[in-house]
C-alpha cells in the first residue's frame, strides 16, 4: 500500500516538474532571437529531467523495505528525499536550459569603443 502511494506521488512530482520545464521553455520560445533553439533545448532538457528524475524516484522507492515495522516513516522519508532530489534536479535543469539559450561571450556584441580622453 505504501509503495503504491510513494510511486504515485513521486511520479506525479516528476510529471509536474517536467511540465513546468516545458511551460518555461514555451515562454522562452516567444523570443524572436532564440525561439527555435528554445523549443529544441527545452524538449531535450525536459526529457533528460524526466528520465533521470524517474530513475531517481524508483531508486529512492527501493528504500521503503528498510522500514518494515514503520512503513509510514519509510514513506515520509522516501517522499521527502524524492522531493529534495527532484527539486535540485529541476533547478539544475533550468540552469542548463538558461546556459543553452543565453549568448556566450563569443557570440555577445563587442563592447563599444570609447573615445580617448583629451
Amino acid at each position: 500500500m505504501f509503495t503504491f502511494t510513494y510511486i504515485a506521488f513521486a511520479l506525479a512530482a516528476v510529471i509536474a516538474l517536467t511540465l513546468m520545464i516545458l511551460r518555461i521553455g514555451a515562454m522562452m520560445a516567444d523570443c524572436p532571437q532564440n525561439g527555435p533553439a528554445a523549443r529544441i533545448s527545452t524538449v531535450s532538457v525536459a526529457t533528460g529531467f524526466a528520465a533521470i528524475g524517474s530513475g531517481g524516484a524508483i531508486l529512492i522507492g527501493a528504500l521503503l523495505p528498510i522500514f518494515p515495522h514503520a512503513p509510514a516513516l519509510g514513506l515520509t522519508l522516501a517522499l521527502g528525499l524524492a522531493a529534495l532530489c527532484l527539486g535540485l534536479g529541476f533547478t539544475q535543469a533550468l540552469a542548463n536550459l538558461r546556459a543553452l539559450l543565453m549568448p556566450g561571450p563569443e557570440t555577445a556584441a563587442p563592447p563599444a569603443k570609447q573615445a580617448p580622453a583629451a
